[in-house]
């Protein structure tokens, strides 16, 4: 249905017996108005603190995905900025340096947000609040928790979290950990919680209780199936595409879209190019492989493969994302000239993603996330910067501008009320 409005919006008709009317708006003239008047939220993306000092921080043009510049140029409204924490040990010392590293991103995202711009970009804790500083002409930022293993195993963290400013938490990561299962149990089939843990369970009703959303990207879909049945609160997927179009674990199934939807939930398309076509992306990412090689060494900068990524250290993780965008900018633009160069995953990709699920379980259920400064990025939405693309992809498929405002934010902001109502009642 979605092709045919397109191919019917290529057509123009023209009659010399007919008076002239206003000249129909273009795509692109659509998608900027449309664009122009709804609040677009991507709810995911990564931090690294070295970019949140007073000399250097999202005021400028850093080669990071996302700053205020970026955002500017692609009329990105919202980022949802993620406190990240890798799995480690589920050990006294593992959580404690955890913590530090958590810790350390919610100090830099309030720094960012109470020193060096807050006439530029404001935290928001409410869709209230989302609504009044985007009026204001500023943007929004708001936090995310990825992995709650900094946590340990003290469930009075997250009403902790939730006063430093989360809004969404993912009990876990890329590892079990003492919360939750893990995706990753797939690989090899040994699981530690069979879903939740008791401490899990007792999480999924604290989180309902204080008014936290409940983020299950990372989690097993056992874990999955658990959260959706325990919470009184609808959940949300911040950053995960359809798994019927790609079989990747961190995809969701159309057994589990059914159930977010019917929960009252939304799913965060993520651009992801290996979540968006695995097969496209192995190709591309085979032969650029070699390239991102070459560019890193000609930088003197370490560079690792993308299944190396999930067994670096801390250290090793925060330089690589560091040097990321720079390695592959120069990179992309080299495989520009050469004519052998796999087509990448792109816009269109990403949005047979958004119309898949809505044909599945609603327009009400879908929503749009990137993964900026965390892997994600595609041709066409690479950067904050293209964000207009997305809109532009909609608009040709036949979206209308209220399913756009849904898709792009109203979704979400309805989960975070919904949620917030809940813990009003207890």
């Amino acid at each position: 249905m979605r092709q045919i409005v397109y191919l019917l919006g290529l057509l123009t008709i023209f009659s010399c017996n007919e008076k002239p009317h206003k000249k129909e708006e273009s795509f692109e003239e659509t998608a900027r108005r449309i664009h122009n008047a709804v609040i677009t939220i991507d709810t995911h993306n990564d931090i690294n603190v070295s970019n949140f000092t007073s000399e250097k921080n999202y005021t400028q043009r850093l080669s990071t995905q996302v700053n205020l510049p970026k955002m500017e140029e692609g009329g990105l409204d919202v980022t949802w900025l993620i406190v990240y924490t890798g799995q480690d040990s589920l050990t006294d010392k593992g959580f404690k340096d955890a913590e530090e590293n958590a810790m350390s991103k919610f100090e830099a995202i309030h720094r960012l947000c109470e020193e060096y711009a807050p006439d530029k970009i404001e935290l928001a804790t409410t869709s209230e609040e989302v609504r009044r500083i985007h009026s204001e002409g500023k943007k929004v930022a708001m936090i995310g928790v990825e992995n709650a293993y900094p946590m340990a195993r003290n469930i009075k963290n997250i009403e902790k979290y939730h006063e430093m400013g989360a809004l969404y938490v993912s009990l876990a990561h890329n590892g079990h950990n003492q919360f939750s299962d893990s995706h990753t149990g797939e690989e090899d089939d040994v699981w530690l919680n069979n879903g939740l843990s008791d401490l899990g369970k007792e999480a999924v009703k604290e989180m309902n209780r204080v008014g936290i959303m409940i983020d299950i990207s990372h989690p097993s879909k056992e874990a999955i199936m658990q959260m959706i049945e325990l919470s009184e609160a609808p959940i949300i997927a911040s950053h995960s595409s359809a798994r019927a179009l790609c079989d990747n674990s961190r995809n969701l199934d159309d057994e589990q879209l059914k159930l977010i939807a019917k929960n009252g939930g939304v799913v965060q398309t993520v651009a992801f190019s290996s979540y968006v076509d695995q097969e496209k992306d192995t190709l591309r990412q085979a032969f650029m492989g070699e390239i991102y090689k070459k560019v890193a060494d000609s930088l003197q900068l370490p560079w690792y493969d993308r299944s190396e990524l999930s067994t670096l250290d801390a250290d090793k993780r925060k330089t690589f994302f560091g040097n990321y965008q720079t390695v592959v900018g120069i990179a992309t633009e080299k495989a520009k000239s050469l004519k052998d160069a796999p087509p990448a995953v792109n816009v269109s990709d990403f949005v047979n993603h958004i119309d898949y699920m809505v044909e599945l379980i609603g327009i009400d259920h879908v929503g749009i996330s990137s993964d900026f400064d965390g892997g994600g990025g595609i041709e066409g939405w690479s950067d904050a910067s293209e964000t207009f693309n997305v809109t532009l992809e909609l608009v040709k498929r036949g979206y209308s501008e209220e399913e756009i405002r849904k898709l792009w934010g109203d979704n979400l902001l309805r989960v975070l009320d919904e949620v917030q109502k809940v813990a009003a009642s207890y």
